[in-house]
């Protein structure tokens, strides 16, 4: 840190609004589908490949610019990303067929791959232990809640305002973290001898991640045994092999695969990545609803309205456990009960008003859950990562996050989509619901395994 500044309210108010143009606004995607179809007239194909893309784009290169960040300033990164934003809305605006909307999804990708690690190493540079654990709060409030919003608010907007509007307020609140931030002294990492930027393992990344991303999106559509359909599975596969093989041990690795020595960060990270898969849920509750028991979009996304309040509620909750018992408790409550919230959505043979109150339960549930795992997760994986690279430490981890959103959006939609076509909506809802349980349980092995019992006890002060 190169100045004795501390963090101040308003520049935590300006991360959080930098943090909300993705999680809350290029995110409303999810529940616009309709909407956008009819307007843009193009396919849901077309549109099921623009939601992915902005979260596959950001997991792509999160990483990278993380790294940069700590190279050219965490600050320069966030301003980088929140002009993206801008940009990125402004071509869903005025988007009147599918090119538009593909370059703005891809643009708000980046965006939110340049925010997002930037903006976690301006935290843990300008704030200190129990200020430090707020702001990761009020970010994670940002993040988790705007992804918990995104359903409710871009039903909303959609269906009084136009679905455009949602993108206009992006930009507002852009803006306004721009002009929040611009007092914010910058914030490097020192600098190494070593500054060589890895685009061999950036380019490796990206031909895998873009292969995987087509195969599980297009393969039902394609044909699974379809030669295109394997070519895809190949490359993703030895595209995998050959990444880990080319970073493992590289001086200027794109992913550090040192910093994964650290069990608590790998269990964090791990863990981060298999819960924001979970956000598959959302896809699936909300297709189904709509298309098995006749809910428009703004009602769909009503049902989330217990996600959204107990989210909120529960991120400063599980702020102030983690400074009492620690990370690990917290974090295994956390995933826990999103596992039985997200289960219970599953209970399609019920009739229709036992289904809505069980799936507006299943969403309270949901957002209990993560709202006591968000902190001490990213605080656990913040306090083991060294200062040295914090962004490109915050990088993995919050591309943990975006690609888990990516494919598990992606995974649900397609079983819930290959399903219907033969067992109708009531089955594929099952199968979706539990595809998202199967991700849950996973990371609650994760947790047990990987994050040991005093993970964030020191850091209580």
């Amino acid at each position: 840190m190169e100045t004795a500044y501390k963090g101040t309210n308003k520049m935590l108010i300006g991360i959080v609004f930098g943090v909300l143009t993705f999680w809350l606004f290029a995110q409303a995607m999810v529940n616009v589908v309709p909407a956008v179809q009819a307007d843009l007239g193009v396919s849901s194909g077309i549109l099921n490949i623009a939601i992915s893309l902005a979260a596959l784009f950001s997991g792509i290169f999160i990483v990278a610019a993380g790294g940069l960040a700590d190279k050219i300033g965490r600050k320069k990164m966030t301003n980088i990303g929140l002009i993206l934003s801008i940009i990125g809305s402004l071509c869903l605006v005025l988007a009147t067929g599918p090119a538009l909307l593909i370059i703005g999804r891809i643009i708000q990708g980046l965006s939110a791959a340049a925010i997002m690690p930037a903006t976690i190493g301006l935290v843990k540079a300008y704030y200190e232990g129990a200020d430090r654990q707020r702001a990761l709060s009020f970010w994670s409030i940002g993040s988790w809640g705007g992804s918990g919003v995104c359903s409710l608010f871009g039903g909303a907007v959609a269906t009084y305002m136009g679905w455009r509007w949602i993108f206009i307020l992006s930009i507002i609140i852009a803006v306004l973290a721009l002009w929040l931030l611009k007092d914010t002294p910058e914030s490097k990492a020192k600098q190494t001898g070593n500054s060589k930027f890895d685009i061999s393992g950036l380019i490796i990344f990206i031909i895998t991640m873009l292969a995987l991303n087509i195969f599980i999106t297009q393969g039902s559509e394609l044909g699974w045994t379809n030669w295109i359909t394997l070519a895809l599975l190949a490359v993703a596969v030895i595209g995998a092999i050959i990444f880990i093989k080319v970073e493992n041990g590289k001086p200027n690795a794109l992913i550090d695969f040192g910093l994964f020595k650290n069990l608590p960060y790998t269990g964090a990270t791990i863990s981060n990545f298999l819960l924001n898969a979970v956000a598959g849920t959302l896809v699936v509750a909300n297709t189904y609803v709509q298309q098995g028991r006749g809910f428009t979009s703004f009602q769909s996304g009503m049902l989330s309205i217990g996600y959204l309040i107990v989210v909120l509620a529960m991120i400063r909750v599980g702020e102030k456990i983690l400074q009492k018992v620690g990370a690990k408790k917290p974090m295994l409550w956390g995933t826990t009960i999103t596992l039985i919230g997200v289960g219970i959505m599953g209970l399609t043979f019920l009739p229709d008003v036992a289904y809505t109150v069980v799936v507006f339960i299943g969403f309270a549930m949901f957002g209990l859950g993560l709202g006591l795992y968000a902190t001490p997760s990213t605080d656990t994986a913040v306090s083991n990562a060294p200062d040295d690279k914090i962004g490109a430490a915050s990088g993995i981890y919050k591309m943990a996050s975006s690609l888990g959103s990516a494919f598990g959006v992606a995974i649900s939609a397609t079983v819930y989509a290959m399903i219907s076509i033969n067992s109708g909506v009531d089955v594929a809802a099952t199968a979706g619901i539990i595809t998202n349980v199967i991700f849950a349980g996973i990371a609650l092995l994760s947790i047990i395994f990987l994050v040991p019992k005093n993970a964030g006890i020191s850091d209580i002060k």
